[in-house]
């Protein structure tokens, strides 16, 4: 029997309906089951296609690009300082360009994840869990730096007379930068004007408005919400877009920022702080280890798999010494590794100023080594009121020129253990320390994101898997990945 006459025989027969009737709903049939054929037979080529891990060329993949532009960057910054020194400009412009759509992907970002949401109660509730979380991880960072900096002395026995030292150059670096009292910081994150915010760049505050702007979406509802949810999706796209034009830029920026970086402050300086370096390592390691415990144990993924998901992100940072130059490609790597885009646009603007264990363990671990250095014994009462200070100083620190300085010179000025000037001893090997700071900082925010993901229930943990294994293919600017906002269609 054929197509038409089996639709003929379920559709009720009257006198009354011509069979030009049965050819329009016979036609309309059959272009709905190809349609679904056609869905089925894409389905199962990207399903073949996630199964397998994608592989080609070595040479092609970006991470061998920016090792190659770390290593020639290091050559010309050695060997011809003066061109290391003219290519400063190559980072710097980098930099400039992943700033200059921060602003606008987090809005996006963020107002799209809470209006999918649907439920501001459960935006709080995510939020105060990220700032737990927070609050918990960077106190271990904290302790670690602490602990290392007591067990192996880097500081010791170098002597050093702080009446030799000058603050000139500290006030240089901080342009004359303080850190905002509690209050200061609260009233800071309230823009003077919603445009201000993003003229400004100031993550916070673009934070706050894109929150209010998801509630209110998630509140009018209706054909007006979904204009504009489909809207800001859109443009997300088109911001993701520039986001991989801008990355071709890659290899060229870090080139420019490690030539710079080694023929300013040269190979000397590593080996005149190099106990520093050494125990600075082993406090990241430590504290890597407990966030391998943390992912494995809770979260039930590897941190060294999440380390290799990222590591284009962590060697471009690491480069430049900027984290903000990668923060658009890490919320798209999250969220293309399962974590729902309400907990990405959260965590991740947020952990730029509270998260930032990798900065946590270098200024427990470098007031501790000054107080070595300038022969100023500190009891354990003395520490832990240090540490005390450094858990409200810490969290200042974003968007503050030379802020580790601001951080380091307020906290030895509030505990008054520690000679001020003694700070001036950081400028030398700061470049080098800012290097380990970016690194553990990325990996933390990437812990933070699919550990709240996982708490909230939010993480698709069969698409994080199939992301870690290298099982999902990513390019630069894509958007097109699952929705795990959305329930599958059957």
């Amino acid at each position: 029997m054929q197509t038409k006459e089996i639709l003929i025989l379920f559709i009720p027969h009257d006198e009354c309906v011509k069979q030009t009737h049965y050819n329009k709903l016979y036609k309309r049939t059959i272009n709905v089951i190809k349609n679904y054929v056609k869905k089925l037979e894409g389905g199962k080529r990207i399903m073949h296609a996630q199964t397998e891990k994608i592989k080609k060329p070595f040479y092609k993949g970006l991470f061998f690009q920016i090792i190659a532009s770390i290593v020639a960057g290091i050559l010309v910054g050695y060997f011809w300082p003066t061109i290391g020194v003219a290519l400063k400009p190559l980072g710097d412009g980098f930099i400039k360009l992943i700033k200059m759509i921060i602003a606008p992907l987090v809005f996006g970002v963020v107002v799209v994840g809470i209006a999918k949401v649907g439920d501001i109660k459960a935006v709080g509730r995510m939020g105060g869990k990220t700032i737990l979380y927070f609050e918990i991880v960077t106190t271990l960072a904290l302790i670690i730096g602490m602990v290392v900096a007591n067990l192996m002395n880097p500081g010791a026995g170098m002597n050093v007379n702080t009446d030799t030292l000058s603050t000139d150059a500290v006030t240089k670096a901080t342009k004359g930068s303080q850190l905002p009292s509690t209050t200061d910081f609260f009233l800071n994150m309230i823009p003077e004007s919603a445009l201000g915010a993003f003229a400004n760049n100031s993550i916070l505050q673009v934070l706050l408005i894109s929150c209010l702007c998801g509630f209110a979406i998630i509140h009018i509802g209706g054909r007006t919400s979904e204009v504009l949810v489909d809207f800001l999706e859109h443009a997300n796209k088109v911001m993701f877009q520039i986001m991989g034009y801008i990355m071709k830029l890659t290899a060229l920026a870090t080139f420019g920022a490690l030539a710079f970086a080694v023929s300013q402050y040269g190979i000397n300086t590593l080996l005149s702080f190099g106990k520093l370096f050494i125990a600075m390592t082993v406090a990241c390691l430590a504290f890597l280890i407990i966030l391998a415990i943390i992912m494995r144990v809770y979260v039930g993924l590897s941190l060294w798999k999440l380390i290799l998901y990222v590591r284009e992100e962590i060697l471009l940072a690491f480069a430049t010494g900027s984290t903000e130059a990668v923060m658009p490609q890490l919320m798209n790597k999250f969220e293309r590794a399962g974590c729902n885009r309400a907990v990405v646009g959260l965590v991740v603007p947020t952990g730029y100023s509270f998260n930032l264990d990798g900065a946590s363990i270098y200024l427990s671990l470098a007031l501790v080594f000054l107080a070595q250095a300038t022969g100023t014994d500190l009891s354990i009462a003395e520490q832990l009121v240090l540490l005390g200070v450094l858990l409200l100083t810490s969290k200042g620190m974003a968007g503050i020129p030379g802020s580790a300085f601001v951080a380091l010179s307020a906290t030895a000025a509030a505990t008054g253990s520690i000679p001020m000037a003694a700070v001036a001893l950081m400028l030398a090997p700061d470049r080098f320390m800012g290097n380990y700071r970016t690194t553990v900082n990325i990996i933390g925010y990437a812990v933070a994101a699919f550990f709240v993901a996982r708490w909230e229930g939010l993480l698709n943990k069969h698409q994080a898997e199939n992301a870690l294994d290298g099982r999902l293919t990513y390019v630069l600017g894509d958007t097109n990945f699952a929705d795990v906002n959305k329930k599958p269609a059957i």
